[in-house]
């Protein structure tokens, strides 16, 4: 009867050293507000169903640990004032874009295709009022431009 305890302890402990060292644990996920955003350009006009990143704790998170998102999706990182950003893609598991943007909402700078898991620091041009993660690929198949006007939340003002 006194082994089953020892073996339990035995599997407990083999389970510690065995699990993968060095991979990040997902923290508990914060939640984000919905809204609706648009691009328009000399490449159009599009819509992006969006979330919104307003405090500390959701702009650190960001879209860590997402598999996926829809084609038409996107996270809109805002800032209370407008200064300058930088981001990177630790623990970041899709290709992003990502479109800084002044507080008249005109885009600053854009970076494609942001490579998942780099710890690369990923800085706007200058003061940004807010930053756009779309998916990787976007920009280029929307044809968005630097200077292309965003118009959402907290923009435009």
């Amino acid at each position: 009867m006194r082994r089953i305890p020892f073996l339990a302890a035995l599997v407990a402990v083999a389970v510690l050293f065995l699990a993968p060292h060095g991979q990040a644990q997902q923290p508990p996920l914060v939640t984000f507000k919905h809204d609706e955003l648009t691009i328009s350009g000399a490449g159009g006009s599009h819509k992006f169903q969006i979330e919104l990143a307003t405090d500390n704790a959701q702009r650190e998170q960001g879209l860590m640990y997402r598999q996926t998102m829809a084609p038409d999706a996107g996270m809109l990182f805002l800032y209370d004032r407008p200064q300058p950003v930088a981001m990177w893609m630790q623990n970041t598991y899709i290709p992003l874009d990502m479109l800084f943007i002044a507080a008249d909402g005109h885009i600053v700078n854009i970076r494609q295709r942001a490579v998942p898991h780099s710890q690369e620091n990923i800085a706007s041009a200058g003061p940004v009022k807010a930053v756009l993660e779309l998916n990787g690929g976007t920009v280029s198949r929307l044809d968005i431009k630097v200077g292309d006007k965003v118009a959402g939340p907290g923009l435009g003002q």
